[in-house]
């Protein structure tokens, strides 16, 4: 026996240890992250070493941390005029009484929080703790005691990013919709809600486990807050991607005559090994994230590449328990849906893959227009960050990025700093410079406030928001105006900085993830073509998604509202969507080998490969399609923007790449498709995707060829 075979066996031999392990696993970290509670950490999102906003945080965390910590703003309108500061002692009392709140600054004109008609004035309220570190608790008391005010002229609105995350909360409708149309697919993919329910179960499972241990680990490293819905994301895709592999591959073995302890061990020795590889797949792509260098996704891509590997996991030891406690059932239900089907199953698949091995250059040429044409968007693509201004018409931070807008100015809402680190008078010059600056506000310039001896600081509002790419103009080239010693920041200039290190890295990062994931596919397939095709469909594939999301989200195409794409969105769908490609890879491409090495036919083994697999491509694709998808519909916009173009990705992967562009590609390579040169034969080791089937027909091709030769 091999080792996924000795592992099958095992899951059968102690099916009810693997379940309750799994049960108690789930049950015992739930369990201690509610007691224990979470230390996610939003606090590292703007560290960028080198940068200048960087070194400003640092001046001001030595010289003014009160400036860095958290706070809320309560924006204050009324069109008959904003009055007197005894309007203001009962809000600032009430506000003062509010748990973690440390101190309540009044509305200045001098500091640019009152607008020049009187009718706003914004009230600062700093609290303990970093950025939206607060509880929620401590923000619902600040919102209370803030709209308390409100009259039938006077309006409150509230900003800031713990408002935003409390308003923000929710999802699991988002999520539940997701898994009830997977449900759906695989009750018609098998005609049964008991084995339609098995991936399902296994994710869920998974997924459950690995958000208790994700809020364990927190305490350990470094895991930002939005970590959590992103792992329930993937987890679920990824987790009823792979067990709905393996039981296809059950499924089929039960079709074929096999017994149940003989169809899970084939199963878990064939797709098994498919799943370990996409898995490996997944979490070197993830791992890649790392060449980024930055901070912020170091805990995220951890936490994301550890619930990948939960899952693979789930699927190779809990699902093969479940296949032999529920088999007899289960065997019942699989022989009777098949029964009532008047055809063979994968005769469609057969017909199309013949359709399209007749005609290649066609659906080839057809595959790479429309990708290519979906993907030419992605070069316009403008990095940023969403903030309120995105948020949903009607909740209080969008109110109140409006009002300020409309009263004060667009560049209100994302002002820049300027920090000199000299004499008065070096920063009373830099004061000039940028009052006569075109691109700032002259009359909202603040005065130099000195932080220490030689440390002064000042306040500039843009004339442009601070998701605009004219505002990332300004902070270039005020940088470059001003020169040493000064600095230029602020939230608005971090994120072009966090945009720029990304985008100067990007390049990096796809050469070291497509450089492994290919290594990877050349040393599983012992093919140099197969390896380059898929890296160039992949990174296609995952362009025209990208594409499509900078259509809907930056040019406010179909549903959403114009805006940036989330800084870091680039590559964090390219490492997800690229190893994900990998799972339909490896899966149809390992059934296509296994059938070429038995019959020596590589035509035959293209069609019959689709067929086995095709049907499953499409209801795994379909599935992370529905699941992803769902996503769209959570409140958070970076949520929407991950879902969306995952779940485009996945549909152009499964339906175009993997039903048309491989067969056409793989009737036009032939029997060169499988071609290794001599010296990586050598070089590279030898890993068995096929389990003791293809071991054994590769052997026999082998002695064939020899004894041919040998003639």
């Amino acid at each position: 026996m091999t080792r996924m075979e000795r592992l099958a066996g095992f899951a059968q031999r102690h099916r009810w240890t693997a379940l309750v392990a799994w049960v108690v696993l789930l049950v015992g970290v739930t369990f201690a992250g509610q007691a224990i509670g979470d230390d996610y950490d939003n606090g590292s999102d703007v560290s960028l070493p080198d940068t200048q906003s960087q070194r400003m945080a640092d001046l001001l965390e030595s010289h003014a941390p009160e400036q860095t910590g958290d706070s809320v703003t309560v924006v204050l309108h009324d069109e008959r005029g904003w009055a007197t500061d005894a309007d203001l002692t009962a809000l600032t009392d009430d506000l003062l009484g509010v748990d973690r709140v440390e101190a309540v600054v009044p509305p200045d004109p001098a500091q640019g929080t009152v607008s020049p008609d009187g009718t706003l004035a914004l009230v600062q309220v700093a609290l303990e703790g970093e950025q939206g570190g607060a509880p929620s608790d401590t923000y619902e008391d600040i919102v209370d005691v803030a709209t308390a005010q409100e009259t039938g002229d006077l309006q409150v609105e509230l900003a800031g990013r713990g408002i935003r995350k409390l308003e923000g909360e929710g999802g699991g409708a988002s999520e539940g919709a997701g898994i009830l149309a997977a449900l759906v697919i695989l009750v018609f993919m098998f005609g049964s809600l008991l084995a339609a329910s098995l991936p399902l179960v296994t994710a869920i499972l998974a997924v459950g486990t690995t958000l208790g241990a994700v809020t364990l680990l927190s305490h350990l490293i470094t895991i930002p807050d939005y970590t959590s819905p992103l792992l329930v994301l993937v987890g679920l895709g990824v987790g009823i991607d792979y067990a709905l592999l393996v039981f296809s591959r059950y499924r089929s073995e039960l079709l074929g005559g096999a017994d149940r302890a003989a169809a899970t061990r084939v199963a878990l020795d064939t797709a098994g090994r498919s799943v370990l590889f996409a898995g490996a797949s997944v979490i070197i792509a993830l791992l890649g994230m790392f060449t980024l260098g930055i901070a912020a996704f170091e805990g995220t891509v951890t936490a994301v590449a550890f619930t990948v590997l939960v899952t693979m996991v789930a699927s190779l030891t809990l699902l093969p328990a479940l296949l032999s406690l529920l088999g007899s059932r289960l065997e019942r239900r699989i022989l009777a849906h098949v029964a009532k089907r008047s055809r063979r199953p994968g005769d469609g698949w057969r017909r199309w893959a013949w359709l399209v091995q007749r005609a290649p250059w066609p659906a080839l040429a057809v595959s790479m227009v429309a990708l290519g044409a979906l993907a030419v968007p992605a070069l316009g693509i403008h990095l940023g960050f969403n903030d309120a201004g995105n948020d949903a018409a009607g909740t209080t931070t969008r109110s109140s990025y409006d009002l300020v807008s409309d009263k004060l100015g667009p560049g209100a809402n994302g002002p820049l700093y300027v920090v000199t680190e000299g004499s008065r008078d070096e920063a009373e010059a830099a004061h000039r410079l940028v009052v006569e600056h075109p691109g700032i506000v002259a009359d909202r310039v603040s005065t130099p406030t000195p932080l220490a001896d030689d440390v002064f600081m000042f306040r500039a509002e843009p004339t442009t928001g601070p998701q605009e790419e004219g505002t990332s103009d300004l902070v270039t080239g005020l940088r470059d105006d001003l020169g040493d010693p000064h600095l230029v920041g602020g939230s608005t200039a971090a994120n072009v900085d966090y945009a720029a290190a990304i985008s100067d890295r990007f390049p990096l990062f796809i050469g070291v993830v497509v450089g492994l994931s290919a290594l990877l596919l050349m040393t599983v397939f012992r093919s140099v073509l197969i390896a380059a095709k898929a890296a160039v469909l992949n990174v296609l594939s995952i362009g025209a998604a990208l594409g499509a999301m900078k259509l809907v989200y930056q040019d406010g195409g179909l549903w959403a509202d114009a805006g940036p794409i989330e800084a870091f969105m680039p590559v964090f769908i390219f490492a997800i969507v690229f190893g994900l490609s990998m799972d339909y890879e490896v899966f149809l491409l390992s059934r296509m080998r296994e059938i070429w090495l038995a019959t020596g036919d590589v035509q035959h083994a293209v069609r019959e490969g689709l067929a086995y697999t095709g049907g499953v491509i499409t209801a795994a694709a379909a599935i992370m399609f529905a699941v992803f998808g769902a996503f769209v519909l959570m409140p958070d916009r970076m949520l929407q923007q991950t879902g969306f173009a995952m779940a485009v990705a996945v549909l152009l992967d499964a339906v175009v790449v993997r039903c048309l562009v491989v067969p056409a590609v793989m009737r036009l390579l032939g029997e060169r498709a499988w071609w290794l040169p001599r010296f990586l034969e050598r070089l590279l080791p030898r890993l068995d995707v096929e389990g003791r089937r293809g071991s054994a027909a590769e052997a026999s091709a082998m002695a064939v060829t020899t004894d041919s030769g040998s003639r």
